[in-house]
């Protein structure tokens, strides 16, 4: 385990932040000077639970943030300040409903299994003005506009930077480009264990936003942030190894597209619970302008609306690009990056311990002639579709955890409750003059 106070002499770090991710994604820490870092480690850093996107009340008692010391980056944009990821304890118990422990939880039940799972992620962010309101750059106007050379030179300065540090970071990154839509772009870096992908993603969100800011600019992971153009995916590449992670269990050359019987079950898992997993991956109320979009600019989404799975065809929600992986492209930018991991295990070991049939794969064109298959169930048409079908995927909420899964449905429902109060300039629009 490394030493953070040990740490901090080495590279002259001066501040620590302790970070948790709360429900709905928001990143919460404590800035901690490095000499008081030793007795964060031994008691945690203290909060309110209820100040932030959890289940609790003023009532409830201290909420304690235990760095995992194994995970500190120091912060390549500011070396005086390092980041730490964080459990939360209260009362001397795991708290149930923190994202990071459901995580570790689901993490552990595939070890007991002998199983690891490795994700890779791709997250889609837009570069936007400081105020959020329009792309950062006048010039990236092309109809077609992905992989714009001309457009990725123009934000060079941001995206060279990002990937320097991830470079520096050791995370392998392989690839950046400019995206679908104008104003956007996608950075890849290798894959690894859930908890790690997830910890990577989670530092990654804050990196981008923060180098952005410092560009006089705005990130956004928003899933639809600008009306007519191709919206945020978070694609995530899944397969699952041996306990040593030497052998990848999903690769046999025999069957169908590489995919081994234990990678079908595992993907028949996704299969049957995506209607309710897609509350968790597609989590508010702007992600189901993403999955159920009309044609965009570019002239397609790239985003699922049905719950089918194809070879290599993006225009499914579930695609095997090779052997022994295969491609979810449901989830959105909002997605919490611990829940994302923790729902894909939760619904794999579903799978796994029924030998769930993936069902049908398709191999047509989803997007001109998606009519055709009537048997497919349809995702949800809204963030309240989505609440509801998770709150009946009894096996799904119980592999999550029944006290998050009460948590989530609970927060989420007083979230939307909150969007159909407001009272929108479309119904003025709309409805003055009836």
């Amino acid at each position: 385990m490394t030493d953070l106070a040990a740490f901090a002499r080495e590279k002259g770090v001066k501040y620590f932040m302790i970070s948790y991710t709360d429900l709905f994604g928001g990143q919460r820490a404590k800035l901690v000077p490095a000499q008081a870092i030793e007795g964060m480690v031994q008691d945690g850093a203290g909060f309110a639970g209820f100040a932030t996107w959890l289940d609790m009340t003023p009532a409830h008692a201290d909420m304690l943030a235990m760095p995992d010391p194994d995970t500190v980056i120091q912060l390549p944009w500011k070396p005086e300040v390092a980041w730490v990821a964080a459990n939360l304890v209260m009362e001397g118990q795991e708290v149930a409903q923190a994202p990071r422990n459901v995580l570790r939880r689901l993490v552990a039940e595939a070890a007991e299994q002998g199983l690891r799972v490795k994700t890779g992620i791709e997250a889609e962010f837009f570069l936007l003005t400081p105020e959020g309101d329009a792309i950062s750059d006048a010039a990236d106007t092309a109809e077609k506009p992905c992989y714009d050379q001309q457009a990725v030179m123009r934000r060079y300065d941001v995206i060279s930077e990002i990937c320097d540090y991830m470079l520096d970071l050791g995370w392998g990154p392989y690839q950046n480009d400019h995206e679908d839509a104008n104003g956007q772009f996608e950075m890849n870096w290798d894959f690894d264990d859930a908890l790690v992908t997830a910890d990577r993603h989670s530092f990654f969100k804050f990196m981008v936003k923060s180098v952005a800011e410092n560009h006089g600019l705005r990130a956004t992971f928003m899933p639809k942030p600008i009306e007519g153009l191709t919206g945020n995916g978070c694609h995530a590449h899944i397969s699952v190894w041996n306990a040593d992670g030497t052998s990848n269990a999903f690769a046999d050359d025999s069957k169908e597209l590489g995919l081994s019987d234990q990678g079908r079950a595992f993907l028949g898992g996704i299969m049957k619970h995506a209607t309710g997993m897609a509350a968790i991956t597609n989590p508010t109320v702007n992600s189901y302008k993403r999955i159920n979009a009309p044609r965009t600019v570019s002239g397609a989404t790239w985003a699922p609306n049905t719950v089918t799975w194809t070879g290599n065809n993006r225009t499914h929600m579930v695609r095997v690009p090779g052997p022994g992986r295969f491609e979810l492209r449901l989830p959105d930018g909002a997605a919490n990056p611990y829940l994302l991991q923790a729902v894909i295990i939760a619904t794999g070991l579903s799978g796994l311990a029924s030998n769930a049939d993936p069902g049908p794969r398709y191999d047509i064109d989803m997007y001109a002639e998606g009519h055709k298959i009537t048997d497919a169930p349809k995702l949800p048409l809204n963030m309240l579709d989505a609440i509801r079908a998770f709150d009946e995927d009894g096996e799904l909420k119980t592999r999550l955890g029944g006290e998050f899964s009460k948590a989530f449905i609970t927060l989420k429902r007083r979230e939307w409750d909150s969007f159909v109060s407001h009272f929108s300039a479309w119904e003025r629009a709309n409805t003055l003059d009836i």
